[in-house]
């Protein structure tokens, strides 16, 4: 995989900086207009989800600092660990498996960093400073009253989106309710969350400010990761090669055949990343489009088909006359797309409303009472992640054990917990053997909640 550096200029060419600042033509046409369709959706979906609540509780929620999370209004606890591992590892499949298939679409269409960059700030940047070629004169120019007015305004506006999003970011975290309280009590009292908005708020200036379209060639390592995962059946952003070379506006008199290409460079003027699609396959190339709906708006002012410049198999660039496709694979990866989300959706929907464990009492054993029953002493430790206070009771599933409680609790106030102890008392010749498993199961009402085992021991008579 070959990698292209970019061709503008830097807004500061006399310096010794190596880096080159992108200035990115503003883009248009059908894949763009698709794109702001997924993005703004996405981004409302950003700004309104952790504000939305089911039974009380947040439609996500991610909160590290209390190790609760929410997902679809349902309360996950360290002890459901192994269903958030499953989601974020759905999340890591689809991402790969829509790579292996249609390249770094991710990147380009659904990537926070690129949403909010292309979407809004750079947005901002065309509204204050105009397009590409004017904000190279803007910056390459003298110092000036209108020059600095608008960087002012500039970033004093990507300030506040940054202020506004960090804010959102923290709803993730800490939930809308703590955020809300952040805002409207005095500083002293949340004096750490405060810290938390201002450092996020600086991050994300500082990214989509100055460091911008880094992230996605040099920081991020999901970009390297194409050179591992695509082969010659993987959908990419591709220039068509065969048809588009040798470039260059076709003359008069002159004997070689040009290619459909005219060497406009359109396509490098609006790459976010500042490649040349050109140059071949790059991992710095996000599939953003941009290129597609510059290319064919060349392509329809000089009455060429459309797609010099599209969705390609690499195998239909590189060898098109031996290339055939095949859906097998990616039929293959969505089918198990599909069965994991299956069985996320499962586990969600179908976890226990009560948490819980229940031991024999540490540093006890059995005890062979007057009346000739044998009792052992438990501690249970239960959490209800129903989102609702929820009466419960105890019962043996066995009907020859019966429970007496030491503390006996009735019920469960709304992601509270309880310690319980109690006593399970068998009859001395019901036991069997040193050892044997028992169940408890947990009632609220008529319906059994959960069901949790531990081990019941007692002497066994020599015979």
């Amino acid at each position: 995989m070959g990698t292209v550096t970019a061709k503008h200029e830097t807004n500061q060419p006399n310096t010794k900086s190596k880096r080159k600042w992108i200035y990115a033509k503003k883009p248009g046409g059908k894949f763009f207009r698709a794109r702001q369709w997924v993005g703004y959706s996405l981004l409302l979906f950003f700004f309104i989800a952790p504000f939305i609540k089911i039974n009380g509780n947040p439609f996500l929620m991610f909160n590290l600092i209390e190790r609760k999370f929410s997902i679809f209004g349902n309360i996950f606890y360290p002890q459901d660990l192994h269903i958030f591992l499953f989601g974020m590892l759905i999340i890591m499949v689809c991402i790969f498996l829509f790579t292996v298939v249609y390249g770094r679409v991710w990147c380009g269409w659904t990537c926070p960093q690129t949403i909010f960059m292309e979407l809004i700030f750079r947005r901002i940047e065309y509204l204050i400073e105009g397009d590409w070629l004017q904000q190279k004169k803007l910056n390459e120019g003298p110092d000036s009253d209108t020059r600095a007015w608008k960087k002012l305004l500039k970033h004093t506006i990507f300030l506040a989106i940054s202020f506004f999003i960090s804010n959102i970011f923290l709803a993730y975290i800490i939930g809308a309710d703590a955020l809300f309280k952040i805002m409207t009590d005095p500083v002293d009292q949340h004096l750490i969350g405060f810290i938390s908005i201002i450092i996020f708020t600086l991050v994300f200036y500082g990214v989509f400010a100055y460091v911008r379209e880094i992230v996605c060639t040099t920081i991020c390592p999901y970009g390297r990761l194409q050179s591992v995962l695509l082969d010659d059946q993987s959908i990419t952003v591709a220039y068509d090669v065969n048809r588009g070379e040798p470039r260059g506006k076709q003359r008069k008199g002159e004997e070689q055949e040009k290619g459909d290409c005219v060497d406009c460079n359109l396509c490098v003027q609006v790459c976010p990343t500042g490649i040349d699609i050109r140059e071949g396959l790059q991992m710095e190339c996000v599939s953003c489009t941009a290129c597609i709906d510059a290319c064919d708006a060349v392509m329809e002012k000089i009455h060429k088909p459309k797609r010099l410049i599209g969705f390609y198999a690499m195998g239909e660039i590189t060898d098109k006359a031996n290339y055939k496709r095949n859906n097998v694979r990616a039929i293959a990866y969505s089918g198990v797309l599909v069965i994991l989300m299956t069985i996320f959706g499962f586990m969600i929907f179908n976890r226990s409303e009560i948490g819980g464990s229940v031991l024999r009492a540490k540093g006890s054993t059995y005890q062979v009472r007057e009346d000739g029953t044998v009792s052992n002493l438990y501690t249970m430790e239960l959490i209800n992640k129903s989102g609702k206070d929820m009466p419960f009771d105890l019962k043996s599933v066995d009907e020859n054990l019966k429970l007496e409680f030491v503390n006996h609790i009735h019920d469960l106030k709304k992601d509270g917990t309880a310690t319980i102890s109690f006593f399970l008392v068998a009859p001395k010749d019901y036991v069997k053997s040193y050892k044997t498993d028992v169940e408890v199961k947990i009632m609220s009402g008529d319906k059994v909640k959960r069901t949790l085992e531990t081990t019941f021991i007692a002497p066994v008579a020599k015979k």
